[in-house]
């Protein structure tokens, strides 16, 4: 009996000692981990203040946003619209490449995002969130003047859900849409899309985007490996990993779910009609959420097109992957555009 207790306690005792080793390495290497984003010098630059000036709005709804100011007030103007999961921070290496410009970037977060109210009536439809541009454009936009509105993913299909139901040419000189879709998205691109077909196209967005699950509320290396291929190209940085991987922790779960749940059921291909202001398309070339498809259809069937462009070896994440090739396009789109009438929607 006393040999076989000896083996029991010297098997516990291995078990032990192996669990704590394993806690160890588990410790050691979470905080490589984090040595390595916090040494990495683009998480640094992205993560510095941009120094914005806070500008409130109130949607039609009463859903409080938050929006910031940017360059200098004699600039023109350009709205930036985030995309799913993100915040008004997003922007800022463009922001800072369009204010260094004399532009006069105006981005603000998305209903239930970063420093914005959540949705009154828990509202995340895509009608609300197109009523949110009409707000910031109506708040943002100097009297007698019109600005260059730009929305990335979620952002984009704001501004066409906003051209659905206003006439841009009232508020709009020109308009951006980058690294979208209007419809069928959850089998339409590249993660999950065949597994997507097999079910019916509702059940398959309220699986894959409107999941309710939590996310893991620290950085780690399987959490940022599922990121980058996600929504990242091959060339991005461990700090634009990071930086976004930020603001996915942050952005509230019933929140998440409401918006993809909104996106899946989405089809605003109808819509593009209705864009009747010079509108430039940006897409990745490797941007598996919304494949370039979608930004070619969105380019054919524009009223008044500004151009396609297809950024190489990016991602769905144009704004931080390239953000001087994105802030060269807006810049000289808002230069095509300047001395260009109103256009009424028809």
């Amino acid at each position: 009996m006393g040999a076989k207790r000896d083996r029991g306690l010297r098997a516990r005792a291995w078990t032990m000692s192996a669990a704590a080793g394993g806690a160890a390495a588990g410790i050691a290497l979470q905080r490589r981990h984090l040595r390595s984003i916090a040494r990495d010098p683009d998480y640094a630059r992205l993560t510095a203040p941009l120094g914005g000036r806070p500008l409130p709005v109130v949607s039609a709804d009463g859903t409080r946003l938050h929006a910031e100011v940017f360059g200098p007030d004699t600039g023109a103007t350009i709205v930036l619209a985030h995309g799913w999961t993100e915040q008004l921070s997003f922007w800022g290496p463009v922001i800072r490449i369009l204010s260094s410009k004399g532009l006069r970037p105006v981005a603000y977060d998305l209903r239930g995002h970063g420093r914005s109210g959540p949705a009154a009536a828990h509202d995340y439809s895509l009608a609300r969130f197109g009523e949110d541009i009409e707000a910031v454009l109506a708040a943002a936009t100097p009297e007698g003047e019109r600005a260059t509105v730009v929305g990335h993913s979620l952002g984009a299909m704001s501004i066409a859900a906003w051209a659905e139901d206003h006439d841009p040419g009232a508020r709009a000189a020109a308009a951006a849409m980058i690294n979208t879709g209007l419809g069928d998205l959850a089998t339409g691109h590249l993660l999950f899309g065949e597994l997507a077909k097999r079910l019916n196209s509702p059940l398959a967005g309220r699986i894959f985007l409107g999941c309710r699950a939590r996310i893991p509320s620290f950085s780690s290396p399987l959490l940022q490996a599922v990121i980058r291929y996600a929504a990242f190209g091959p060339t991005a940085t461990t700090g634009q990993v990071a930086f976004y991987e930020r603001m996915l922790i942050a952005c509230p779960p019933d929140v998440r779910a409401a918006c993809g749940v909104a996106i899946s059921d989405m089809d605003l291909w109808h819509a593009v009609a209705r864009l009747t202001v010079p509108t430039l398309v940006v897409t990745g070339d490797r941007d598996r959420l919304t494949p370039p498809a979608h930004a070619r259809r969105i380019a054919e069937t524009l009223p008044d097109p500004a151009g396609l462009i297809e950024l190489g070896q990016t991602g769905h994440m144009s704004p931080l992957e390239r953000p001087e090739q994105l802030a060269a396009a807006v810049q000289r789109l808002v230069s095509d555009t300047a001395s260009r009438p109103g256009v009424a929607a028809g």
